[in-house]
């Protein structure tokens, strides 16, 4: 339904800034539009009589787009940019290579101190091969982490490091194929994955550390949990009771029976 407004009322609407759209002009062709346009009465000169829409009493303005403007050509669809959400296939693990799991108590007893504690635990975070990753204040941190857990000192607690690869290394096995093979030797319960160069590496993915906290994770067919690394925890101490939430739910899974 169209409204029959006089000119008065359609210089308000424009004032406020209300554009009026004509069905007869939004069909028209931009040819045809602009040789409306050209030809329209000058104000003033239009009779009263005559239908406003077909006397404009004003130099005619473009109305509406589709009734100046070309149709626009479909464009091809752009590639999606890589994100977080479509990274299957991506290889965000490149560069990175995974060292070999070591035991974290190696002078510990073999056998567990509690019943229950029995369980197998590997640990992924980033490091440096050739240092000891209990040692500083970040290594401190982490054994008081595990002591809360009631692993101090357990038998059954490895930790494997991700570093970057040098360039004039000698070829290693991907990330995935040393994590298989860990996981093959050691069949742990639990596989706890400490920050994100660390998820990178285990995972494949580059979401932030906060996305992939709250998303349950398979790893070499072990459940696996992934929190806060050490070195952040001493950065961002706030960080600590998400932290320790993380490792209760790792304790959970460990102690459950294996499918």
């Amino acid at each position: 339904m169209s409204l029959d407004l006089d000119a008065r009322q359609r210089a308000m609407l424009e004032e406020m800034g209300v554009r009026i759209w004509w069905p007869n002009q939004a069909l028209a062709t931009p040819t045809t539009a602009n040789a409306a346009s050209e030809n329209a009465t000058a104000p003033g000169t239009a009779t009263e009589t005559g239908n406003a829409r077909h006397a404009p009493q004003h130099t005619q303005r473009p109305t509406a787009a589709s009734s100046t403007r070309p149709a626009q050509p479909i464009r091809s669809a752009t590639p999606a940019p890589v994100t977080a959400a479509n990274t299957a296939g991506i290889n965000t693990a490149a560069g990175l290579v995974l060292h070999p799991p070591q035991a974290l108590y190696p002078e510990a007893d073999p056998q567990p101190m509690h019943p229950g504690q029995g369980a197998t635990w590997l640990i992924v975070t980033q490091g440096q091969p050739d240092v000891d990753p209990l040692a500083g204040d970040a290594g401190l941190l982490l054994h008081n982490m595990l002591h809360a857990l009631g692993l101090g000192q357990h038998p059954r607690v490895f930790l494997s490091k991700v570093g970057t690869q040098a360039p004039d290394a000698p070829p290693a096995p991907t990330c995935a194929q040393a994590l298989a093979q860990a996981s093959a030797n050691l069949q742990p319960n639990i596989v706890l994955v400490m920050g994100r160069m660390a998820a990178r590496a285990v995972l494949g993915r580059s979401d932030p550390l906060g996305q992939l906290r709250a998303q349950p994770h398979t790893v070499a067919g072990q459940p696996a949990i992934v929190t806060y690394e050490a070195p952040y925890l001493l950065r961002a101490p706030q960080a600590k009771p998400a932290a320790w939430a993380d490792l209760c739910r790792a304790l959970t899974l460990a102690r459950m029976p294996p499918r």
